[in-house]
């Protein structure tokens, strides 16, 4: 179970926005951390807490296939990502990564800002506890589940390699 504060994006946030190519010159999470979604919202670190959840509307992670994007999503402590739609290079991405995704519009028009949130992974399932709605999302298939609980596709095969 995630649980989290909805920090709430529209259409065609591209890579650029969740991480800018400025900060491209560092592959320390923690520092691509410092300046997640900065060009989409310049006070986006200073209002996010660990634990909440980034709520976006389609083809979110659309533009290039760096992987720096759900990285600094992830290193910031955003818990999953919520869209209508995702680029399909970042939702491989996310997953290789370890960073929970789901898609439901349903659940994007149905959450607002600050609204608090809690997603059940395994089940797709996501609530609204501001408004006490629920709402649905795909599940993932349990190889995927295995890899976003394992924290990525690395630790993943490290796993199954050494037992």
């Amino acid at each position: 179970m995630l649980l989290g504060k909805a920090h709430k994006f529209g259409n065609n946030i591209d890579t650029d926005a969740i991480i800018p190519a400025r900060y491209l010159n560092t592959h320390d999470p923690a520092e691509l951390a410092k300046h997640v979604m900065e060009d989409a919202d310049a006070h986006f670190v200073e209002k996010m807490k660990v634990n909440d959840i980034i709520v976006a509307g389609e083809n979110f992670g659309c533009g290039s296939s760096r992987e720096h994007a759900p990285i600094a999503i992830k290193a910031a402590g955003i818990s999953a990502v919520i869209a209508k739609s995702f680029a399909r290079i970042f939702y491989r991405n996310a997953i290789n990564i370890g960073l929970p995704i789901l898609e439901s519009p349903e659940a994007v028009n149905g959450i607002n800002e600050g609204d608090e949130v809690d997603i059940t992974l395994e089940k797709g399932e996501i609530r609204n506890v501001t408004t006490k709605k629920n709402y649905k999302a795909a599940a993932f298939p349990p190889f995927m589940q295995g890899i976003i609980d394992a924290g990525g596709l690395i630790e993943y095969v490290r796993k199954k390699l050494h037992g």
